[in-house]
C-alpha cells in the first residue's frame, strides 16, 4: 500500500467539529447515566463513531480522514468540552484503532479495516505499558499476561496490548479479538467512571506474527506522515487535547456560576480576588494551548518535509502536554475554590472535576516525564534521546 510522504491536512476537519457541537447536549444529557453504566451509553457512543471521531485518526489510504496533529487535538478538545469521560474514552479509541490501522501489515489490515469509509473496521482497546509474555511459536506468539486501564473497552471489538518477546526481549504490540482475553470489571472510581477503563488478561493465546508490530515502530505500513510520529508520540496528541478540553469548560462553567451568585448578598465572585484569580486562570490555560499549538505546528512542518522530529520536538511535545495538564489541575483548583456548593453538589463542575482528578493521573503527564524533559533541556544529558517516556543515554 502506498504511503504518502507530505503531512495530510484534512478537509473534513470544519464538519467533524460542527458534529461533535450538534452532539454536545446529547452528550451532557448523557453523562449522568453513563456515570452510572460505568460506560458511554449505547446511543452516544454510536452517535460518536457515527460522526466520524475515531475515524479521524484512520489512515486516509483505508478511508480514513487522517487527521493533522492539531485536527486530532481539537477534535478531542470538543468532545472533553462537552463531557469528559466520552472525550477520554473516544480518545483512546481513536489512538489505539489509529495506530493499528497503520503499522500492521497489509494481510491484517485488510482483515481488520476492510471498508473504513463505510464503517465497517475494528475497534481497539488496550493497554500499552507493562508488556505481557509473547512466546515464539509457529506462525506468531503464545501470549500470556494482564494488563490494566482498558479505556472504552466496551465499546471495542478487538484488544491492543503490547508484548515482550521471550528470548530478545524486543517490545511488540499486538491485535487480537476481544473474545481471546477474559475482562475484569473492577472499574471502581471516583472520576472518569463512564470510561470502563477495566483490567483483562489472557494465557498463552495464539496472536499470529503478522497481527503484531514493533512498538517503537515510527515507519507506517499505511497512511501518511503523521503515523511517522510513531505509537507514543501520538498518544500526547490526544492527552493534550483532552486536558485543554476540560479547562476550557470548567471555566466557562465558572463564568456560568459567577452570573448566577453575582450581585447576592457577600458574593465572593464580586470580589476583586476572584476576578484576578479568574484572570490567571484564563491567561494560563490560553497560554497552554497556544505553546501546545506551536509546538505541534513546528512537528507538522517537520513532517510534511519528510524529516524526524529532533531529539528538542520529542522533548517540547512531552512537556506541553504535561504543561497542559498542570495547567488545567490549577484551573481546577481556581475553580474549586470559587465554585463553592456547586462544586460540590452534582452537576458539570463536580463530575469534571473528579475526571480531571483521574485523567491529570495518566502516565504520560508524571513527574518523570517532567524530569526526564527537563534533564534533556538543561543540557545534563545532552546525547540522550527518547525511547516510549524513558530519557535514555
Amino acid at each position: 500500500m502506498a504511503v504518502s510522504v507530505g503531512l495530510h491536512v484534512s478537509p473534513e476537519f470544519p464538519a467533524m467539529v460542527e458534529r461533535i457541537d450538534t452532539l454536545g447536549g446529547a452528550l451532557e444529557e448523557n453523562a449522568d447515566a453513563a456515570e452510572e453504566l460505568g460506560r458511554l451509553t449505547e446511543d452516544i457512543a454510536g452517535a460518536l463513531l457515527g460522526a466520524g471521531v475515531v475515524k479521524a485518526a484512520l489512515p486516509q489510504s483505508l478511508g480514513g480522514y487522517e487527521f493533522s496533529p492539531r485536527q486530532l487535538i481539537a477534535t478531542v478538545e470538543r468532545v472533553s468540552y462537552h463531557d469528559a469521560s466520552a472525550g477520554w474514552t473516544m480518545m483512546a479509541l481513536q489512538l489505539m484503532t489509529g495506530t493499528t490501522a497503520a503499522y500492521l501489515d497489509a494481510v491484517a489490515a485488510a482483515d481488520l479495516f476492510p471498508d473504513v469509509a463505510g464503517g465497517d473496521h475494528a475497534l481497539l482497546s488496550g493497554h500499552g505499558t507493562r508488556p505481557g509474555r509473547a512466546v515464539p511459536a509457529e506462525g506468531g506468539f503464545l501470549v500470556s499476561g494482564g494488563w490494566q486501564f482498558a479505556s472504552g473497552m466496551a465499546h471495542a471489538t478487538h484488544i491492543h496490548s503490547a508484548i515482550q518477546v521471550e528470548g530478545t526481549g524486543e517490545l511488540r504490540v499486538l491485535a487480537m479479538p476481544k473474545s481471546q482475553v477474559e475482562l475484569v470489571d473492577n472499574w471502581d472510581v471516583l472520576g472518569l467512571r463512564a470510561t470502563h477503563s477495566i483490567d483483562y488478561h489472557c494465557a498463552d493465546v495464539l496472536v499470529p506474527a503478522a497481527y503484531t508490530y514493533i512498538a517503537t515502530t515510527t515507519d507506517p505500513a499505511n497512511g501518511g506522515a503523521v503515523y511517522r510520529l510513531g505509537l507514543v508520540n501520538m498518544s500526547a496528541i490526544g492527552h493534550t487535547g483532552w486536558a485543554l478540553g476540560v479547562g476550557r469548560r470548567l471555566l466557562d462553567e465558572m463564568k456560568r456560576v459567577a452570573a448566577a451568585k453575582s450581585g447576592t448578598r457577600n458574593a465572593a465572585v464580586d470580589t476583586a480576588q476572584f476576578h484576578a484569580e479568574f484572570a490567571t486562570a484564563e491567561a494560563g490555560l490560553r497560554s497552554a494551548r497556544a505553546w501546545a499549538m506551536e509546538v505541534w505546528r513546528e512537528i507538522e512542518g517537520t513532517l510534511d518535509a519528510g524529516e524526524s522530529l529532533s531529539t528538542e520536538q520529542d522533548t517540547l511535545l512531552r512537556l506541553v502536554l504535561n504543561h497542559a495538564t498542570s495547567t488545567v489541575q490549577d484551573v481546577g483548583r481556581t475553580v474549586h475554590r470559587w465554585a463553592g456548593t456547586a462544586a460540590i453538589r452534582r452537576g458539570p463542575i463536580d463530575r469534571f472535576l473528579r475526571d480531571l482528578g483521574t485523567g491529570s493521573q495518566h502516565i504520560t503527564s508524571s513527574p518523570t516525564v517532567l524530569q526526564n524533559c527537563g534533564k534533556w533541556l538543561s543540557g545534563a544529558q545532552p546525547q540522550a534521546h527518547w525511547e516510549f517516556l524513558d530519557l535514555t543515554p
